[in-house]
């Protein structure tokens, strides 16, 4: 995202390849002090001399042009454009972010937005002991990531009731289509249909589509609560709670699909289940989801971290990598990737997974969100959702609107033949619904959610917010959910979950972890890298700015302008 714009630092203060001791000369009108590459890539003119020196080179153009084949040597300018310093790129940056509009967005959808606990913010989103550190492939180096990826695994296993998690899933489509192939890997020869609930999330839809194309599976699109599941279906996935909020009776398509000898799979929101009945429960053999609304900006759709659980049987199958835990040599307790699936720089065409720097960061937030808050937090953070959802469907159903879901967690279906009205007086204020048919919207409450949020929906649709008083309210009738869909088993029981909840705790845990592993703010990284490691710490300080991080990605166009035109510049250099 920022990388486009600011890999254009500091290129005007070097002329081609010609590092010379003019080149460190300053200027009034060139301030060398504030070029990114005398200060990000390190060795200066006077140490590249020597270098080129030993390997027997006169100057970098002479090297560059022994080491690139003639045919395909191009000198020209690169087209990037004029470079600025890194003062003038966050300057040019803030002006492309104030083109993005950042709205209340209660467009839901597999998105909502969340509170990053500050101390989660600095300490490791924006900390270069954790963005910088190496791809956790060298078990030595790496144990405080290893730990902070198995509690993230152990967060998602008790969550969806599944014996085994992994932790290096991109999104929730992709992670649906992975568990299609894993489905398909396990249910043997002669089946070629998979089915997908009609309220699944759109784009998980499409994505499964796609994926099943070129593997020659028919997909089938239907209502679980009508289905017909025939021999020849290898597997299913629905959407829990669904896309327009319904948690829907799933007992009869899951008996179906197992009579088959399918597996199930259930896409999973895992803050609903601290609520809601685990999909082991119900019968699931595969959980999918994304962890975004566990303290991960919207990102106008990503990156966040998706996961997948399974049986333990499916091991082998389940895509991505597992932290397992062993030990050292000196026999203590210690961790390694137990498996490692399908590397994208291993076996590039048949790739399932990506583990670099960048996805570990954001499963490391989501499963650090779960330590910090802990089990009982957790459950009130989704409690207070729940409740607040259960206020507005009560306030709209004394309106002529109508709220069609029968059971729901945090979104709502609203039925209004004056829908299109409702919609476009919500853009006047600045609030994102979900359009989901003519005359039917979605609304869709998360962890920033205020009483005056609440009341300002339902003035939407009618509701007179001076009729409202809290003294008319009884607080345990907005708790929607009936004992049959409640969840009674226990979940994140481990000390790593119930230890940390106070800032100063948990700080010196996040920095003992942080201390255990290599990164460039120990030394530098003669391995693999990847981009996280490349940024500066400019290029950084945007990924925090809200115009970037609260952009709903199916916002309206008019509202990512900024993105848009960063896109385009992409594309143009």
């Amino acid at each position: 995202m920022i990388e486009s714009t600011t890999a254009r630092l500091g290129r005007k203060y070097f002329k081609k390849s010609e590092y010379t001791g003019e080149d460190m000369q300053t200027s009034i009108f060139q301030s060398k002090e504030n070029s990114l590459i005398p200060r990000h890539i390190g060795p200066d003119a006077k140490e590249q001399h020597e270098m080129l020196q030993a390997l027997g080179y006169e100057n970098m153009d002479a090297l560059v042009k022994t080491s690139i084949p003639e045919k395909i040597y191009n000198d020209s300018d690169m087209g990037v454009g004029e470079a600025l310093s890194e003062k003038e790129a966050l300057t040019y940056l803030k002006n492309i972010a104030s083109k993005n509009k950042v709205f209340k967005n209660y467009i839901g959808q597999g998105y909502n937005p969340c509170i990053t606990p500050t101390v989660i913010q600095r300490n490791i989103l924006e900390n270069p002991g954790w963005y910088t550190q190496y791809t956790p492939y060298q078990a030595e180096i790496s144990q405080g990531r290893l730990e902070a990826l198995l509690n993230f695994q152990t967060m998602i296993a008790d969550l969806t009731g599944l014996e085994i998690a992994n932790a290096s899933l991109l999104d929730e489509g992709t992670a649906a289509a992975e568990a299609m192939s894993l489905s398909k890997a396990s249910a043997g020869r002669g089946k070629s249909k998979f089915f997908v609930d009609q309220y699944c999330h759109p784009q998980t839809i499409e994505v499964v589509k796609t994926r099943a194309l070129p593997l020659g599976i028919e997909v089938v699109v239907g209502d679980v609560e009508n289905s017909e599941i025939s021999s020849d279906f290898f597997g299913g996935i629905t959407q829990y709670p669904n896309t327009k909020g319904n948690i829907q009776d799933t007992t009869k398509w899951v008996a179906d699909l197992k009579a088959a000898g399918a597996l199930v799979t259930f896409a999973a929101d895992p803050l609903a289940l601290t609520l809601l009945k685990t999909p082991a429960e119900l019968g699931a053999d595969i959980a999918v989801g994304t962890t975004q609304r566990f303290g991960l900006g919207l990102f106008f759709g990503g990156p966040h971290a998706a996961y997948m659980a399974t049986h333990d049987k499916f091991k082998r199958q389940i895509p991505g990598r597992i932290i397992g835990v062993t030990k050292d040599a000196s026999g203590g307790q210690a961790l390694r990737l137990a498996l490692q699936t399908r590397e994208q720089h291993i076996r590039r065409d048949r790739a399932t997974s990506n583990i670099c720097t960048a996805q570990v960061l954001l499963a490391v937030v989501a499963g650090m969100y779960g330590v910090y808050h802990g089990p009982t937090g957790l459950k009130n953070i989704a409690t207070r959702v729940h409740k607040f959802t259960g206020l507005l469907a009560d306030l709209i159903q004394t309106t002529s609107a109508k709220v069609t879901n029968s059971k729901f967690f945090d979104t709502l279906c609203v039925e209004s033949t004056e829908a299109q009205k409702v919609f476009d007086l919500a853009l006047s204020k600045n609030i994102n619904l979900r359009r989901l048919g003519q005359n039917e919207i979605g609304i869709s409450l998360d962890e920033t959610t205020e009483l005056e949020d609440v009341l300002s929906l339902a003035a939407l649709f009618g509701y007179n917010k001076e009729d409202f008083k809290v003294s008319d309210v009884k607080e345990e009738a907005l708790f929607k959910l009936n004992n049959e869909s409640l969840r009674e088993s226990e979940y994140m029981t481990h000390p790593n979950f119930n230890k940390y909840h106070t800032e100063s705790e948990f700080l010196r845990y996040l920095t003992h972890l942080q201390n255990k592993d290599l990164s460039l703010a120990h030394s530098m990284i003669p391995l693999g890298s990847c981009t996280m490691k490349l940024n500066a710490t400019s290029e950084m300080l945007p990924i925090s700015w809200p115009e970037f991080t609260d952009i709903h990605p199916f916002a309206p166009l008019d509202q990512s302008v900024g993105y848009q035109e960063m896109f385009k510049e992409l594309e143009d250099m």
